[in-house]
C-alpha cells in the first residue's frame, strides 16, 4: 500500500525500530509516545521512513501484536513473519497521521506539532518563533528561532507560564541573559 513521504506538518513520529528480536519477526522499538498500548494496538498502521533504496520506501505497515518482553517494547507487523524479513525494517521510523491522534485530554500537555511555529512572546513583544521541541531526560526544551540563532528555553512553568494555542503564542518569562548577552561586570 503506497503512502506519501512523511512530513512533520502532516504526521507525528511515534517510534523507531531498533533491532530484530527472535526468529518469528518480532522487532524491538524505541518509543516516542507516552501511550504505547493505545498507539501500537493491533490494526494500527504507520508510514515508514526508510532510505529510498529500501523495498519499504513509501509503504505503510500494520501492527499484528504489541507486547512487553523483559521491560522492552516488542512489536509484530502483518507480513513480517521471520527474522530475515524483520531485519529489513531495522532503523525504520514509524509515523502516524496527526488526524489519528485524537484530542489530548491532559491539562498542560501539547503535541510538538501544536507548539512548532508559535510566536515566542516576552513582555508583550515577539522575540522569536518555536522551531522545535527537544525532549531531554531532565526536562523538555523549547528551541526558539531568534534571527539567525536558536535559544534553548527550559519548558517549565516558571519560564513558560502560558501556552496560547488559539492565540498562536507562547508567553515567556526567561531569566536575564537567556535571550540577550549580559554586560560584563566592571571591576
Amino acid at each position: 500500500m503506497a503512502a506519501a513521504t512523511p512530513s512533520p506538518k502532516d504526521q507525528l513520529r511515534v517510534g523507531r525500530i531498533l533491532k530484530a528480536h527472535g526468529l518469528k519477526g518480532a522487532l524491538k522499538l524505541e518509543l516516542y509516545t507516552d501511550d504505547p498500548e493505545a498507539r501500537f494496538r493491533p490494526g494500527a498502521s504507520f508510514t515508514l521512513q526508510v532510505p529510498e533504496h529500501s523495498r519499504w520506501h513509501r509503504k505503510t505497515i500494520t501492527v499484528r501484536e504489541f507486547r512487553w518482553m523483559n521491560a522492552s517494547p516488542v512489536i509484530f507487523f502483518e507480513g513480517v513473519d521471520d527474522r530475515n524479513e524483520a531485519e529489513t525494517l531495522v532503523k525504520a521510523i514509524l509515523w502516524v497521521d496527526q488526524d489519528d491522534l485524537g484530542p489530548n485530554e491532559e491539562p498542560d500537555a501539547w503535541y510538538d506539532h501544536q507548539l512548532i511555529g508559535l510566536d515566542a512572546v516576552r513582555d508583550g513583544e515577539v522575540v522569536g518563533r518555536i522551531a522545535r521541541v527537544d525532549h531531554l531526560p531532565a526536562q523538555d526544551l523549547l528551541i526558539v528561532s531568534v534571527g539567525d540563532r536558536e535559544v534553548m528555553v527550559p519548558f517549565v512553568s516558571a519560564i513558560v507560564p502560558e501556552v496560547d494555542l488559539a492565540g498562536g503564542r507562547i508567553v515567556l518569562t526567561p531569566p536575564a541573559g537567556l535571550f540577550e548577552d549580559l554586560a560584563d561586570d566592571e571591576q
